[in-house]
């Protein structure tokens, strides 16, 4: 069933999955909620919010920098450890926190050692500036949703195999072309009736025509 949707004009979705996220907890008259979403919905800020709007956001992270590609170590390699606020780099050698910069209008905390000068890995170390890692103020809110993520359950697959569904069917209905009218409000309204013609066709696979019309007069 879809719950909530909407239409945007916008080039991506990092700035959607709060807004989204509390559309359907309404919807479903929840005071907690478990959201899945792709990448293109990672936003640091967003995940804080959805963490204060009592929403648990699971989204996987990105990886742009294509230093892995190259056969350098990412900030994956980098193990936290939140006993002593420290990073384990690969060759064992401990990054301590030093300082705290705003970025963005996140803080972020910024770890690194003075052991790298002789270090056998250092071809192979983050090409970041003097070698630091970066930590944000929340990350262990990012950490959650990545074990999350990684779970028994694999939240991820189901995502796949129940959100992309609905996506692919109302495509097939639309003959995989463009919307037939034009403008934002007009396309919204199209996109609500086939919304609603595809929430109508589930209901009636899972209920029949009988427990559906019963349901409505509920």
């Amino acid at each position: 069933m879809i719950v909530t949707h909407e239409v945007t004009n916008q080039g991506h979705d990092r700035d959607l999955l709060t807004r989204m996220g509390k559309k359907a907890k309404a919807v479903l008259a929840r005071d907690d909620l478990h959201i899945l979403a792709d990448k293109g919905y990672f936003s640091a800020h967003e995940i804080l919010a959805c963490h204060e709007a009592g929403i648990i956001a699971t989204v996987p992270r990105s990886d742009t920098s294509g230093s892995r590609a190259k056969g350098h170590f990412v900030k994956a390699d980098f193990a936290y450890e939140p006993d002593t606020d420290i990073y384990r780099c690969p060759a064992g050698q401990a990054l301590t926190h030093r300082t705290t910069t705003e970025q963005q209008g996140l803080q972020m905390r910024r770890y690194w050692t003075n052991s790298c000068k002789g270090c056998s890995l250092k071809d192979r170390c983050t090409t970041g500036h003097e070698r630091r890692v970066s930590r944000w103020e929340h990350e262990h809110l990012v950490d959650a949703s990545n074990a999350r993520r990684r779970g028994p359950t694999a939240p991820m697959k189901v995502r796949r195999s129940t959100v992309e569904h609905p996506f692919g069917t109302i495509k097939a209905w639309m003959g995989h072309s463009h919307f037939l009218t034009r403008g934002l409000k007009n396309v919204g309204t199209e996109m609500a009736l086939n919304v609603l013609a595809y929430n109508i066709k589930r209901m009636i696979s899972l209920i029949g025509i009988g427990g559906l019309m019963r349901a409505i007069r509920a």
